[in-house]
């Protein structure tokens, strides 16, 4: 009998026990949130630094998933180049992965997703500012595992407001993925590193 499991129900332990899935400590494995970042431009940090004052100006009530999205998710996807081509946006697609083994069904709809017509490029997972991240990677992971294109890596981006982290994940062989280090909107300069691996991730898709 095929167990089904809700995607937001889903935990690390799952996916490395059903699905194979391992970690990469390899540096050079998720390198694309370190190297060969653009600079960003005077204009840019400045509509960044209104970010996080609008961000913390708000955050005197809670706030919500849809806050996430409009106050900050919204204006780095747009100065990332995401609203133009050659890409497009989706939200709540379908998204199911089987067990090697065929025992165990995922189902569940991705929050965002930055995509080509060829192959996905940022799997997106937005949480109210409450939740951990913690929360929200195997979430990310599960929907980066049903990517259809096998042959290309996919990158995630979890984000609960105040916090962001990265991810990527290869399917070739055995399943591996790693994450770049936790950034925070109240840190000095992070919120800029987020804009620049944003655009990083959309320029290797020009190469």
């Amino acid at each position: 009998m095929v167990q089904t499991i809700q995607a937001q129900n889903i935990n690390l332990n799952d996916l490395i026990e059903k699905f194979g899935l391992e970690r990469s400590d390899d540096e050079q494995f998720f390198s694309e949130w370190q190297d060969d970042l653009p600079e960003l431009t005077d204009s840019e940090k400045q509509a960044l630094d209104e970010v996080k004052a609008d961000y913390l100006h708000l955050s005197r009530y809670p706030i919500l998933e849809p806050i996430v999205k409009l106050v900050v998710l919204s204006p780095l996807l747009k100065w990332a180049g995401f609203y133009r081509a050659p890409f497009y946006l989706t939200a709540e697609k379908e998204v199911e992965i089987v067990s090697d083994d065929e025992g165990t069904l995922v189902k569940g709809r991705l929050d965002l997703l930055v995509f080509t017509p060829q192959f996905w490029i940022l799997v997106i997972e937005a949480k109210a500012a409450k939740y951990s991240l913690e929360v929200g990677i195997p979430q990310a992971l599960t929907y980066m595992l049903g990517n259809p294109n096998s042959e290309r890596p996919a990158f995630g981006f979890v984000t609960n407001g105040i916090e962001f982290r990265f991810l990527k994940l290869t399917k070739q062989g055995t399943p591996k993925y790693a994450q770049s280090y936790l950034f925070a909107l109240d840190s000095r300069d992070d919120l800029y590193t987020v804009l620049r691996v944003l655009k990083r991730l959309g320029h290797l898709v020009n190469q």
